[in-house]
């Protein structure tokens, strides 16, 4: 039996871990004080801008607790039944298109290089405390970190052994580029408008409650279908991703109808399921007539450059499981949110529809119960994507694990950040990644 978690962290979906949000909260607090730093840049030898060089990616063979993510036997990835195994996480994590059948997502044709400065000085403040980055990963099981200005690359460090030639695993990254893909779906009118009920596209889904549920609803979580995730092994996630995971494939349509009783009426209520994402990605292949993975290809991945093929997991039907198990580059991950700082735009040519973007990434008035503070004690929700309290307009790709894009479109900065935390889902683990965060946009934000 296979039993794999597979969807953003629960710190942003379940409503009732109080003391973990408090400590999240409390910690986030603290972090809005310390904004106001400024960054120097750090010295190398060589020849570059007024004489620094410019680095190129920094690896290490170690990581923190590596022993327990099987340095000694070279970071295993082990089987399909002990993936999930910390000693396992680490090749997991970065071989998971290989352990899994997955389409792949050819490079670009032209590859689109990013530009390198010298590493800046990078420093945050976490609870009474100001770090360094280096303390930073000296504590924290990330297997890549990178930070991104616009074209430029400012930070690019890995650990574990990982290299920028490996392929990280999304987890719910990939319900965001699901949700932007049905934005340029809608542009191109293979869906003809987000307020269609699914069904719609999926005619198997007629008569089912998430049949009855629009595409909107769907983009915003807030269908109203019952649908627990809550990573114990028996809750409906697990139910689900034993169906697509498991041999021989089991119809996705049929895996999705199970769930049917309306809990509450759609578009009143934000509860986090990613058999939400996993309809919208029905909805997709159904619209375009192409494979999800192909779509990507040729209406993102080749136009932004991409340097490394990717892949995305698909089950048993070679239907691509849309809320997550995509698998990319670090820097190919910097592209993308690259183009979403953009709001859409790539060098000049409009790839996701820009108003697409502004939706995706803004809760409108009337849309209240998608507010930072009300679908969640902290974020707000778009369109499959975690948007921040505050006037100015920030937001975030998250997967279980530690898998983040952040992205501020005012100033053009990404942080990219894949990771191997024990636990699937701890809310107070994602303090201090935000806490590094907010500090890069205090230091390099202006």
């Amino acid at each position: 039996m296979i039993r794999i978690s597979t969807s953003a962290p629960v710190a942003f979906a379940a409503l009732d871990r109080s003391r973990w949000l408090r400590s999240l909260l409390v910690s986030l607090n603290l972090v809005m004080a310390g904004l106001t730093s400024s960054a120097h840049a750090q010295g190398m030898p060589g020849a570059g801008h007024n004489g620094v060089a410019a680095p190129g990616p920094v690896f290490s063979d170690t990581g923190p607790d590596a022993p327990a993510y099987g340095a000694a036997a070279g970071f295993p990835v082990g089987t399909r039944a002990t993936a999930s195994q910390i000693e396992n996480l680490v090749g997991t994590y970065s071989h998971f298109d290989e352990m899994f059948h997955s389409r792949q997502i050819r490079r670009a044709t032209t590859p689109w290089l990013f530009k390198r400065a010298p590493e800046p000085v990078i420093s945050y403040t976490f609870g009474p405390e100001r770090r360094s980055i280096a303390d930073y990963l000296s504590h924290n099981p990330t297997t890549g970190l990178l930070i991104a200005k616009d074209d430029t690359i400012l930070y690019e460090h890995y650990q574990y052994g990982r290299t920028d030639r490996d392929r990280f695993l999304s987890q719910s990254m990939a319900k965001t580029i699901t949700a932007m893909l049905i934005g340029i779906a809608v542009s191109e009118g293979k869906i003809k408008s987000i307020d269609d009920p699914v069904s719609a596209y999926v005619p198997g889904l007629a008569g089912a409650e998430y049949g009855k549920t629009s595409i909107r609803d769907l983009l915003h979580m807030s269908s109203g279908v019952a649908f627990s995730e809550n990573y114990d092994g028996k809750d409906d996630i697990a139910r689900l991703s034993l169906d697509l995971f498991g041999q021989p494939g089991k119809d996705p349509v049929a895996s999705v109808a199970q769930f049917n009783t309306r809990a509450v009426p759609p578009g009143t209520k934000w509860h986090y399921a990613s058999i939400e994402t996993e309809i919208l990605g029905l909805v997709l292949r159904s619209a375009t007539g192409v494979p999800i993975a192909d779509y990507l290809h040729d209406r993102i991945w080749d136009a932004i450059g991409a340097e490394g093929d990717a892949a995305w997991a698909i089950d048993g039907t070679g239907q691509e499981i849309a809320f997550c198990c995509f698998n990319a580059t670090l820097r190919d991950y910097a592209r993308l949110g690259r183009l979403l700082a953009h709001d859409g735009a790539w060098e000049g040519r409009q790839l996701i529809p820009r108003q697409w973007v502004l939706d995706a990434t803004t809760v409108k008035p009337a849309d209240g119960y998608l507010a930072p503070g009300i679908a969640n004690p902290y974020f707000g929700y778009g369109y499959q994507v975690w948007i921040f309290p505050g006037e100015q307009r920030r937001f975030a790709l998250f997967g279980i694990r530690g898998q983040t894009i952040l992205v501020d479109p005012a100033s053009k900065l990404v942080m990219v950040h894949t990771a191997v935390r024990r636990k699937p889902s701890d809310p107070a683990s994602y303090a201090e990644p935000l806490a590094l965060w907010f500090g890069v946009l205090g230091q390099l934000g202006r």
